[in-house]
């Protein structure tokens, strides 16, 4: 992990959609390696969030808050952190929740990702003091392929597709993306060097929100509540969230980006994807008391129900792999959500739980 610290001490990094969980572990990660770390994102979207309970409000070098959609904003924090690294999570991340907002959905997933991608031209364009280069690393996610549920481990250069608002609006992410790449930014002589990372499933603690399964079990067996769940038997590549960060690090860190400037699976081993059911089950042996149902009048809306990712060109390119495997995964969950309960401070666990996965 020395090469992270090296790369990211004192560098001007931008995360977009730092409010929310994923991103909010990605800042405090970067506070960790030294880095200057600027957000650009809405309020939190939970109540409790792990943003608030990481304080970063006060702890980052600025919290904007401003809309993916609105590309004069968007322009104007890129203008104002010069950014070395712009990590570009900033989304509607929710499948069932793009079904009922689907043109929210499809514009903040879209044009919220074009229009980093057109500040960060203008500013590059624009730049006339001095060669400043600029990496971005786009967040999208594992649901961008075309799934025919057949359970094979998609790769980087599968058919992109999705039946629901929120996959459809990924896999065209993806080719706005890839369509950047090569209109804009590859020459040579290109000071924007723009890569993509697929990853879903993550889990780990701080994740407060609806339609998780993750979530909703640590809200039902804190309580001593029943768990409802949809689905026992779908399949996902389950994974702690400081897997896939590691990867997005590693990838705005290359020596040579522009080589780099490609999209990455980043997902665990095919050998340990679980069920829904296996999932539940392992954070059932943390809770005595625990009980769950299924309810498949719940599951009103159509979701894949197989979804493996080959991640070998991460290993191989990137020298990414995973750190834990299933079991470590869940201890790491359901450790962070009963310590925080219990009162211990959040900021402490999530350093300690970085730490312990930097070793």
């Amino acid at each position: 992990m020395e090469n992270l610290v090296n790369f990211y001490k004192d560098k001007r990094i931008l995360v977009t959609g730092h409010t929310g969980f994923k991103g909010s572990w990605l800042c405090e990660w970067l506070l960790l390696l030294g880095a200057k770390v600027y957000g650009f994102a809405l309020e939190p979207p939970t109540t409790p969030s792990l943003f608030e309970q990481l304080k970063l409000s006060r702890r980052i070098k600025k919290d904007n808050r401003g809309d993916i959609r609105d590309l004069e904003a968007v322009t104007r924090a890129v203008k104002e952190v010069e950014p070395d690294v712009i990590f570009h999570l900033a989304a509607q991340p929710l499948v069932r929740l793009s079904y009922k907002m689907p043109v929210i959905t499809f514009d903040t997933n879209i044009m919220g990702t074009v229009n980093v991608l057109e500040a960060i031209r203008l500013f590059s364009d624009n730049y006339k003091t001095q060669i400043k280069p600029s990496r971005v690393v786009c967040i999208t996610t594992d649901k961008v392929y075309e799934n025919d549920n057949s359970g094979k481990a998609f790769v980087e250069d599968d058919p992109k597709g999705g039946n629901d608002p929120y996959s459809a609006s990924k896999g065209a992410c993806e080719i706005a993306i890839q369509s950047y790449r090569r209109s804009f930014f590859n020459e040579p002589s290109s000071m924007v060097w723009v890569g993509s990372a697929r990853a879903g499933n993550v889990i780990g603690g701080g994740d407060w929100a609806l339609d998780r399964i993750v979530p909703d079990a640590m809200r039902a067996f804190l309580k001593n509540n029943v768990l409802t769940i949809r689905n026992t038997a779908s399949t996902r590549p389950w994974q702690h969230v400081l897997e896939p960060l590691y990867g997005y690090l590693l990838l705005g860190a290359q020596a040579e980006f522009a080589k780099f400037s490609t999209a990455y699976n980043f997902g665990p081993s095919v050998t340990t994807v679980k069920t829904v059911g296996e999932l539940v089950n392992e954070i059932m042996c943390y809770f005595p008391n625990a009980k769950f149902r299924t309810n498949a009048s719940t599951n009103d809306f159509a979701e894949a129900k197989l979804l493996t990712l080959c991640s070998d060109k991460a290993f191989r390119m990137l020298g990414w792999k995973p750190h834990w495997g299933f079991k470590d995964t869940i201890r790491n969950v359901v450790e962070w959500y009963q310590a925080v309960e219990a009162g211990c401070d959040a900021i402490a666990i999530t350093d300690n739980q970085i730490e312990e996965f930097m070793k």
